[in-house]
């Protein structure tokens, strides 16, 4: 079994921080100085919690954005004989297949640490689905972000609706609830989206559902801005 960051810290500190990040986890450590703390080698078996992994997934996203990356130090050769039996990412991103978004930097995270599926639009279909409930249901995750995107090409051209070739259009009609709260708006049609798809998932899956009702998985929804680097919930 992995060592896990968490066993070393102070007790103190560490019931300090479950206060902290229950609710509104920003503000509060902002306030107090301290920035988001860093669980390294947090997997889904800790017993931390739903909060604590969204402020894990916030905090590596703060180190991305601040150009101060420690995943890139982890011992790769390490890592992967740890994961070849099994995996145990503490949560899972459902993020678009834009190649923009690297999800394991955007988070500064590394192998076995989280589960992702991508998808155009980060839209929320059968196929996602069964394979986010097998992250919630075997491997034990702890929170769950659907991660859209600013300038988001499939969200545009839903808005336009203009004829495609192939099978791009099919994406349309999972983006249409959210273009069309958006008055027109990209980003406001962007954030829309990816709450939309959070709620999806929070309600059409069984799994999911009954998990999020026990308090074992958060469910959240965010956006990546392209310029800054910078993931904020939604």
């Amino acid at each position: 079994m992995p060592n896990h960051a968490w066993v070393n810290a102070d007790l103190d500190r560490r019931q300090f921080l479950q206060k902290v990040l229950s609710g509104a986890a920003v503000g509060v450590a902002a306030q107090a100085g301290l920035g988001y703390p860093s669980f390294q080698k947090l997997y889904a078996q800790t017993p931390l919690g739903p909060d604590v992994a969204v402020a894990e997934l916030l905090a590596g996203n703060q180190r991305f954005v601040a150009n101060q990356l420690t995943s890139i130090e982890h011992d790769l050769t390490l890592l992967k004989e740890h994961t070849v039996d099994k995996q145990e990412p503490f949560a899972a991103v459902l993020a678009c297949a834009d190649s923009r978004v690297p999800v394991e930097l955007v988070f500064d995270q590394t192998i076995g640490h989280i589960f992702v599926t991508r998808v155009a639009g980060n839209v929320v279909t059968p196929e996602i689905i069964a394979s986010l409930e097998y992250a919630v249901a075997a491997l034990g995750i702890k929170a769950l972000l659907v991660l859209g995107h600013a300038n988001c090409g499939a969200v545009k051209a839903a808005m336009k609706a203009d004829t495609v070739p192939g099978q791009i259009s099919a994406l349309y009609q999972h983006l249409q609830p959210a273009v069309e709260q958006s008055g027109g708006n990209v980003h406001k049609a962007i954030e829309a989206n990816a709450r939309f798809q959070a709620e999806l998932l929070r309600t059409s899956s069984t799994v999911i559902r009954d998990a999020v009702k026990t308090g074992k998985v958060r469910v959240e929804a965010g956006v990546y801005d392209l310029a800054t680097g910078k993931v904020s919930l939604s």
